[in-house]
Order: structure tokens, then sequence, then C-alpha cells
């Protein structure tokens, strides 16, 4: 059994449109190869938006120091991260800014990370 989230995440889908869809409870293997064989026109209509441009449903994140990797929600307020890092590592593990730039940190970064964005003075 594939659970809600990991459906979500391999159809590229929120997790609200799987409850709406009726994968409340996730689906099986089964169900989820017949969904990619012949989706139907829910998905095929979210699978176009995507390729407008839209934000995507899932983004993975990973660490810059250690590696370690989840798949989060992106939040709208999100800027576009020069790095991220899990919170209990140090700034000075980073690669430094280059010259004349200036470096801000985004606490609350999915489940563990801090979001760094290096930005020109």
């Amino acid at each position: 059994m594939i659970s809600k989230r990991d459906l979500a995440q391999r159809l590229d889908i929120s997790l609200e449109m799987a409850d709406r869809h009726g994968f409340g409870d996730g689906a099986s293997e089964a169900e989820l190869t017949a969904l990619e064989q012949d989706p139907p026109a829910w998905l095929v209509q979210s699978r176009s938006n995507r390729k407008k441009g839209a934000r995507p449903v899932w983004v993975t994140l990973t660490c810059e120091v250690c590696g370690y990797t989840e798949t989060a929600r992106p939040k709208k307020w999100w800027p576009e991260f020069t790095y991220v890092s899990c919170r209990h590592h140090s700034s000075g593990e980073l690669p430094k800014p280059a010259a004349g730039q200036h470096r801000g940190y985004f606490e609350g970064v999915g489940t563990r990370f801090v979001g760094v964005v290096d930005q020109a003075l």
C-alpha cells in the first residue's frame, strides 16, 4: 500500500487533491500504475497546469552540508534559496557568499532546514 503522501508526490498532486479524488487512505501499487497509464481528466488537467509554469506542488530539499534530503510542499513566502541546510549545522559549514553579497537566513523550511539566500548588496 502506498501512503497518501507518497501517492501525491509520485503523481505530483497536493494532499488535498488526493483526498478530493478518493485517495485519503492511499492506494495500491496497481491503482497507481493504472492512474499513470490511463490518467483521469483531473490528473491530465493538473499535469497540464504544471507545464504552464505554475509553482511546483512538491520540491526536494537537500542539505548542502550533509546531504539529508526531504520532499516538502513549497510555501508562497519561500524565495529562491541559494542553499538549504539542516538547522543544526553552523553557517560556517556552508560555502562563503561571493564578494559583495549579503546572506539572509529563513527558518522553518521543511521539517528541519534553514534556507539561505545570497543577494547583491
